[in-house]
């Protein structure tokens, strides 16, 4: 039976109230700024169904379906992700397209793949309604995307430290960052689970790549003094994109501060990725390990007040950007007073990676069940917000964006000061990034409370 007849015929048997509220916040969201009225990337987008190819419409995107997934009645949801997907492809699958119809796919940038997480569920749904033509198209388009990840991607190289590991992006060289590992590692999972040969030399060698991705990055990212894991590492801190790297020391070629959302991106890989791993694999059992880290960290610093977490999330709102701003090649950037703050999609992340890791039974529940439950409740309380002109709900304090570098961008400096005061790292609200992951928190949660 499929998982979404599971889901309907539970959803006509119970009845649950979330919050204290008779309300489906993840339909809700889906309504307010889902399938509508969104920002990606602060460009505003006013549908799903015509919004172009990005890591950030392909998250809304991916969340919207998790959400008809358990309420499949909500048919409109399943055909704004399907109109999505039938304008990011050519015909046949092939091609994925950008908004100017051109191939959206770029050399080893790996922020352009992760949309293609909706082509899994949408072939299945095609091939159960008899559309074979369609489920081969994305099929096609699926494959295109993991093989491209596979084969066309560029790696750290041979004899170097992290051999192995996927560039974020070319103008990253030899860099892996924590928000890659969400960008490429689960779509390549899936495809394995779904298309890839079980008992074939190339499924268990790649599923041997995929765990290597993490087995690397937190070997070189992980503080164990913090439990945290920076943001992202340089091969070659010496070399001139790299300048917000550690030069030296402990934690050589690290950047110097724990963002949230990269954590939030590194957790969520670690569950999807999981939830496809099979348990005899013989790195199934270390990437557990790593999880079980991630979580163990996370939970140390919660916020107790709220039940949610921070922008920086070593510090509490006491720390501020420090006004002098950084230094690079004889310029000032990052000038500013800003306070760290409690972030939205950081936050919604964690949670919903949280309530995945125990419904899949890789986290303790005595242990992470009262952290999840106290998170979800405080996405809602801090983060949440009717609109009485709208009646949508509205979400707040969601940082804009952050990265590092290259070379080309100095300001992307990595400190607290950048991560606080940067012009780009703005606090904004109804960005997809924030979007996307409170409502697949939503869906978990709500999920979690059908079950029981």
């Amino acid at each position: 039976m499929k998982k979404h007849l599971i889901y309907a015929w539970a959803a006509c048997c119970l009845s649950y109230t979330a919050a204290a509220q008779s309300v489906s916040y993840a339909q809700k969201m889906v309504e307010s700024h889902g399938i509508v009225d969104f920002y990606c990337n602060r460009h505003y987008q006013a549908e799903l169904d015509s919004a172009a190819w990005d890591y950030v419409s392909g998250l809304v995107a991916n969340a919207v379906l998790k959400t008809w997934a358990l309420y499949p009645e909500k048919t409109t949801y399943y055909a704004a992700v399907k109109a999505f997907a039938d304008n990011s492809t050519s015909p046949d699958g092939s091609v994925i397209l950008n908004a100017k119809g051109q191939p959206a796919l770029r050399p080893s940038n790996i922020d352009d793949l992760p949309a293609g997480n909706v082509f899994f569920l949408l072939q299945e749904e095609e091939k159960r309604q008899g559309h074979t033509e369609e489920a081969q198209r994305f099929k096609t388009a699926a494959t295109l995307i993991r093989n491209k990840l596979k084969y066309d991607h560029s790696r750290i190289a041979k004899g170097m430290p992290g051999e192995g590991g996927f560039f974020h992006k070319a103008v990253y060289p030899n860099q892996m960052w924590l928000d890659g590992l969400f960008m490429g590692s689960p779509i390549y999972a899936q495809w394995q689970h779904y298309f890839g040969d079980f008992n074939a030399k190339d499924n268990e060698e790649s599923w041997a790549d995929i765990a290597l991705q993490f087995k690397t990055i937190h070997r070189y990212t992980y503080d164990a003094d913090k439990q945290l894991n920076y943001h992202a590492w340089s091969a070659t801190p010496e070399e001139e994109n790299s300048f917000w790297a550690q030069p030296d020391g402990l934690h050589k070629g690290c950047s110097r501060e724990f963002w949230g959302r990269g954590m939030g991106w590194y957790f969520a890989a670690l569950v999807d990725v999981l939830e496809y791993m099979p348990k005899e694999h013989k790195d199934y059992r270390e990437v557990v390990a790593i999880l079980q880290q991630v979580a163990a960290g996370l939970k140390r610093w919660q916020d107790p007040a709220s039940g949610v977490w921070y922008q920086l999330l070593q510090y509490d709102a006491s720390k501020t950007a420090d006004g002098t701003g950084d230094q690079v090649n004889g310029k000032v950037y990052n000038q500013g007073q800003q306070s760290n703050y409690l972030e939205a999609s950081a936050s919604s992340i964690f949670t919903y990676a949280y309530l995945k890791g125990l419904r899949l039974g890789l986290l303790d529940r005595d242990t992470y069940l009262p952290v999840a439950e106290r998170a979800y409740q405080g996405l809602i309380d801090t983060f949440i917000r009717p609109n009485e002109e709208t009646g949508k709900l509205d979400i707040i304090q969601v940082c804009a964006s952050a990265g590092l570098g290259p070379a080309k961008d100095p300001s992307r400096t990595g400190t607290a000061n950048y991560y606080l005061a940067g012009k780009d790292v703005t606090v904004v609200e109804n960005e997809g990034k924030a979007i996307g992951t409170f409502i697949m928190a939503s869906v978990e949660y709500e999920r979690m409370q059908l079950q029981r």
